[in-house]
């Protein structure tokens, strides 16, 4: 991670430390899972006393290859940053922060790992999860959407005070929400990769959930560009009527019409082409029906 990303991260964590005084509906704030607060021991926690953090819910965290590489960095320099548990029943810790470099860890067979115990609430630790989870890099748009919808429901925080806690910009937290809108066919599009994130905000105009399947279907099929997709878009969005295509008549053919429809009293139009075609009689009602019928020698 470079100095400025850090920055960045550590600004949105140092909002749930003690010392600053951020609006909470649910509990008081608390220590930011991945900074210090004054008082935290690195402690080494035998990974067989460790619990899964059960309010983890990124889909991505665990993937073989991305735990593989961070085995590998582990086997190389060691842990380089401790977890963080929170003591539960029978002297063990339930994992708060820091579940892929105890699965890393455990890969390689290491028997314990550094960690910081903090003494926090059931909600606290899983405000602690979701934020440390937003200022992951690997996170897809739909885990980031889902951990800001979530945000706001369970500990009904405004998209301003998400801003504050995590550091990204209140615009990107709307754009990312917006997200969840999508049909799930398409959000689980987007988590497995197949569409962009510049594909899914082109189809947001479309009102028809059907038009957006199929659209993002035809974008996986035919690997249409986003510039492609904002096009057609538009054109579903905004259809142009189809001209009107002026009727041009005769001047004899339009005087048979005419002479027609007075004596019929029905519109009656004559398509001629070269001294053939076809004469169309249009009427209302069995009446007028029945009328022109009689008018033609009819039963």
């Amino acid at each position: 991670m470079n100095t400025e990303k850090r920055k960045v991260l550590g600004r949105g964590l140092e909002t749930l430390l003690p010392s600053r005084q951020v609006p909470h509906p649910v509990a008081p704030t608390t220590p930011a899972p991945t900074a210090r607060a004054e008082g935290d021991e690195v402690r080494h926690v035998p990974l067989d006393q460790l619990e899964r953090n059960p309010y983890q819910t990124r889909t991505s965290s665990l993937e073989p290859a991305a735990l593989e590489e961070l085995a590998a960095s582990i086997r190389a320099v060691g842990v380089m940053q401790p977890i963080v548990v929170r003591p539960v029943a029978g002297g063990r810790y339930q994992v708060i922060a820091g579940e892929r470099r105890c699965a890393a860890a455990r890969s390689i067979g290491l028997s314990t790992i550094p960690a910081i115990v903090r003494q926090v609430s059931n909600e606290q630790a899983m405000e602690m999860t979701i934020i440390e989870n937003l200022q992951r890099e690997d996170l897809n748009p739909i885990e980031q959407a889902r951990a800001f919808e979530r945000l706001g429901r369970e500990f009904g925080l405004t998209q301003e005070q998400m801003s504050v806690r995590t550091g990204k910009e209140r615009s990107s937290i709307a754009n990312f929400m917006r997200l969840l809108k999508l049909p799930l066919m398409v959000q689980t599009m987007m988590e497995k990769d197949l569409i962009s994130l510049g594909h899914a905000k082109a189809l947001m105009p479309l009102e028809s959930p059907v038009e957006i399947e199929r659209l993002a279907q035809r974008i996986v099929e035919h690997g249409l560009t986003v510039r492609h997709v904002e096009e057609m878009v538009t054109g579903l969005a905004n259809p142009q009527p189809k001209p009107v295509k002026e009727r041009v008549v005769d001047p004899n053919v339009r005087e048979a019409e005419n002479t027609l429809q007075r004596a019929l009293g029905v519109r009656v139009m004559i398509n001629d082409r070269k001294g053939k075609g076809k004469i169309v009689i249009e009427y209302s009602s069995l009446e007028d029906f029945d009328r022109i019928l009689d008018a033609l020698g009819g039963d």
